[in-house]
């Protein structure tokens, strides 16, 4: 009996053997490494890839092939017997060539090379997944590589760009030296909250609050005297009593509107005054001055009450006055090639409004995603807002930054959309925090998911005979056979500008989003167009375009059919009363030398370029743009791009193609002389600013007025989740909101550069300290919790011992000496200590977050 039943077995596993055709998940092992960047005289990286086959499978020189996602790094070369193809985007495939095998049990190590650098964890192949083929070359089966290693970069050519790269690798010693300007404050030296107000002036004396106060409110403040009882239920646990009332009263919040002017600004001004009798009073020029004086009381909270210990509350006795050094507050977030959340933007939102932003641009399509519900058009979400395995030729959306093959796969970020009650309830969520939402919809150029949606609609209409329905919105000219690639390495994404069903399309869009906002109760103010990167060569060969040439004698260049595009676009939005919003391309004519200069045409228009290049011979571009008469928007990318790594460490995460944006960065900026500000190009060469900038076009004095506000961008190429977006966020968007509603600052204007630079280290001083004490702290628990990026401290042995300090003073620095991970436990850093071992460091604020750790040599 027992030998038949092992007989049983033994014949039980060999069927399943020879049944099971292919790999089961986990049983293919693969790991990456990046090699060397500096390997060559020109701009290469050398990579591995090390593929392990743990499987009773072989695979072949026909039956498998390699898909990944990988940023605009192609491959040049492969050995081993595999090559590899770019397809489209960061889509890239690696398939086998004649006679190879790897068996069961066997390993192979396949070495690439690159056409571009790479220096992040992130620049590695994400998503990637097996597809197997039958004898006859038809795909069966779906692999994703679940076991896939990103092996450390541990060594100075895996994180130097180039030979050339001048930008220092962050190791413990550097963060030292660099943090060497910066000093321990005590809480009276702080600044009193952020961003910083007009005029804050103290007795000294202090007011406590032992108990919960009323919420008293003039007529038509309800929904601000909701916000901050909501608020304080929420620190609390008990609600206060609401009521409107005509005079504050002791133990209470009294909101009003009057009018005052604060620094010359009526606008969202605010006058907040905390008194003996334990009252508070906050009046305002308006519903969003009351609001944003709610936020700097909230703002002046010891961040233990943000944790729950909220017995008593020990404010100053003051009288601040406040109002915003700009109109426009903005922040853009790119949902577009990474999907988020209505409860994440609802979140975004909070922490906006908190630091007194008042835009959130939310960027609804892209190449790569399409993601919001349009009545009517239901292919733009049935193909547009989601990703898996397909062709490139097909009418639906490939895999792209990590999407992997199988569409809507949780923790994978391709899919996803608003539909028309989530944004009407985001449009609210946003009103009540006096933030407006700009929709953008990018048109001619990234509008690859708009093109493939409107394809399938498209053969839909023609499979059932109904040639005009299939035409309605078409956005391709069919017969053309221009050549380009985009900026992301698109080469199908551009729609065609002499189609008029691509003016019906855009509208029937824009007046579906306005029926949102009209179902919402709200009037919109702005429309974003996009506008960007339309590559050279777009409409070059599409006879469409020709004809559509012939018949305007004033374009030569087809580049220029854009700038006809856009006005187009502007006459269409006029009609509904908004104000227009594109990149800079969409203010800019090309010349007969090549050159582009402001398009007069717009001016007067309301249409406002969104200004990013502030680099080299570009850094006067947003000055020429308001000399000109533009209302401008800074976005400047050396200091506004959050997608863009804190500095050059692999595991931080983020692009780099300009260069690093920290928060200091977006904190020093200058918006009426960038000049002073901008003083290192992409790869972190020091510019010498009275020379390089010398011939370039400064800010006249009557078009400051011009200058409408600042943005900050996240795109979201990088970025996966909420979670990432939040560390990619804060702590810059407290740098952010201190340029952007503070006033001008001393050394914005201080001409001698070495003084200039030591009011910078100065203001930056008290600025890390007060993010440290404060505002990280706080981070951790309001709007329930954030996740921050905390900075790495800095260290160095010296005769033996461990010498430390802090990006941001105040920061706890913790050690271990045996090579483990500090936690919130190990010994605390006080002064130089006698160390030996294997030393790493890490940094912690008083809520416990922790920082990247460095290992200290």
């Amino acid at each position: 009996m027992k030998n038949n039943v092992i007989a049983f077995s033994m014949v039980l596993s060999l069927l399943f053997s020879c049944t099971q055709k292919f790999p089961a998940p986990g049983e293919i092992k693969m790991s990456w490494e990046l090699v060397s960047n500096e390997y060559s005289d020109t701009p290469k990286a050398m990579a591995k890839f090390h593929i392990e086959n743990n499987s009773r499978f072989t695979l072949n020189d026909k039956n498998w092939a390699l898909y990944f996602s990988q940023m605009s790094r192609t491959p040049l070369s492969a050995d081993n017997n595999v090559k590899i193809r770019f397809l489209s985007g960061d889509w890239f495939v690696m398939e086998p060539k004649d006679n190879f095998r790897l068996k069961p049990g066997e390993s192979v190590e396949i070495t690439t090379e690159h056409s571009e650098w790479i220096i992040k964890e992130t620049d590695a192949p994400l998503g990637s997944y097996f597809i197997f083929y039958d004898k006859k070359g038809m795909e069966t089966d779906t692999l994703p590589v679940a076991d896939f290693t990103i092996l450390p970069f541990t060594r100075p050519e895996q994180a130097n760009r180039h030979k050339n790269d001048y930008e220092p690798i962050p190791t413990a010693q550097w963060n030292f030296e660099n943090n060497q300007s910066l000093s321990l404050l005590g809480k009276e030296e702080l600044l009193p909250f952020i961003p910083s107000p007009v005029s804050y002036k103290a007795t000294g004396s202090k007011v406590i609050f032992d108990d919960m106060v009323s919420v008293l409110h003039n007529e038509g403040l309800e929904n601000e005297a909701r916000y901050i009882a909501g608020f304080l239920e929420k620190l609390a646990g008990t609600s206060p009593v609401v009521k409107e009332a005509p005079e504050p009263a002791p133990y209470s919040i009294f909101l009003e509107i009057k009018k005052i002017q604060v620094n010359e600004k009526t606008d969202e001004a605010y006058r907040l005054q905390i008194k003996p009798d334990r009252s508070i009073q906050i009046t305002g020029s308006d519903p969003a001055g009351v609001f944003y004086g709610i936020q700097s009381l909230l703002a002046m909270l010891p961040a233990e009450v943000f944790k729950g210990n909220n017995a008593q509350i020990s404010l100053d006795e003051v009288v601040i006055e406040d109002a915003p050094r700009f109109p426009y507050r903005g922040l853009q977030i790119d949902v577009a090639r990474n999907f988020q959340t209505k409860e994440t933007i609802k979140k975004m939102i909070d922490i906006l409004s908190f630091y007194k932003g008042n835009y959130l641009v939310i960027y609804l399509t892209e190449d790569e995603g399409w993601r919001i519900e349009i009545d009517g058009l239901p292919e733009l979400t049935d193909i547009g807002a989601k990703r898996g395995h397909t062709t490139k030729e097909a009418n639906a959306l490939h895999p792209s930054y990590g999407s992997g093959p199988f569409a809507c796969e949780a923790e994978h970020y391709g899919c996803g959309y608003y539909t028309k009650n989530d944004f009407i309830e985001i449009l609210k969520y946003a009103q009540s925090r006096h933030v407006n939402i700009i929709p953008a919809v990018n048109f001619p150029g990234h509008s690859r998911a708009a093109i493939k949606s409107m394809e399938a609609r498209y053969e839909k209409y023609m499979a059932l005979g109904d040639e005009e329905n299939a035409n309605e919105f078409r956005l391709i000219d069919p017969d053309d056979t221009s050549k380009y690639l985009s900026a992301q390495w698109y080469n199908d994404n551009v729609v065609n500008v002499a189609r008029e069903s691509v003016y019906k399309f855009y509208e029937t869009v824009v007046d579906a989003i306005l029926a949102m906002y009209n179902e919402a109760g709200i009037e919109p103010e702005f429309f974003h167009t996009g506008g960007d990167e339309v590559p050279e060569g777009a409409w070059t060969a599409s006879p469409m375009c020709a004809e559509l040439i012939k018949s305007l004698p004033k374009i030569t260049d087809p580049k220029n059919l854009q700038a006809y595009f856009f006005e187009r676009i502007v006459e269409i939005l006029k009609t509904k009363n908004l104000k227009i919003g594109g990149w800079e391309e969409v203010a800019l004519l090309k010349e007969a030398d090549g050159e582009y200069a402001p398009n007069k045409k717009f001016i007067g228009e309301q249409v406002y370029p969104y200004v990013w290049n502030n680099q080299g011979s570009n850094a006067d571009l947003a000055y020429r743009l308001a000399n000109a008469g533009y209302p401008v928007i800074l976005c400047n990318v050396s200091n506004f791009y959050f997608d863009l790594a804190y500095n050059k460490d692999p595991r931080e995460p983020g692009h780099y193609w300009p260069g690093f944006v920290n928060t200091r960065n977006a904190w020093q900026v200058a918006p009426f002389n960038v000049f002073y500000t901008t003083t290192h190009d992409a790869m972190g060469k020091e510019i010498d600013i009275e020379t390089d900038y010398a011939t370039l076009e400064r800010l006249d004095a009557n078009a400051r007025k011009n200058v409408a506000g600042v943005q900050a961008q996240i795109w979201s190429e990088t970025v996966k989740g909420k979670e990432m977006l939040e560390y990619y966020l804060l702590p810059k968007l407290i740098g952010f909101a201190e340029s952007a509603w503070s006033p001008e600052r001393t050394w914005e204007t201080t001409k001698d550069r070495n003084l200039r630079e030591k009011e910078m280290n100065i203001g930056w001083n008290t600025f890390a300290n007060t993010l440290a004490q404060k505002e990280l702290p706080r981070l951790a628990g309001i709007f329930g919790g954030f996740n921050y990026r905390v900075p790495a401290p800095g260290a160095k042995i010296e005769n033996d011992k461990l010498v430390a300090n802090s990006a941001y003073p105040g920061l706890i620095i913790r050690y271990t000496t045996d090579g483990t991970e500090p936690t919130k436990n190990s010994t605390v850093y006080f002064e130089p200590v006698s160390v030996t071992g294997k030393i790493k460091i890490k940094a912690f604020d008083a809520a416990g977050k922790g920082s990247l750790t460095m290992e200290v040599n």
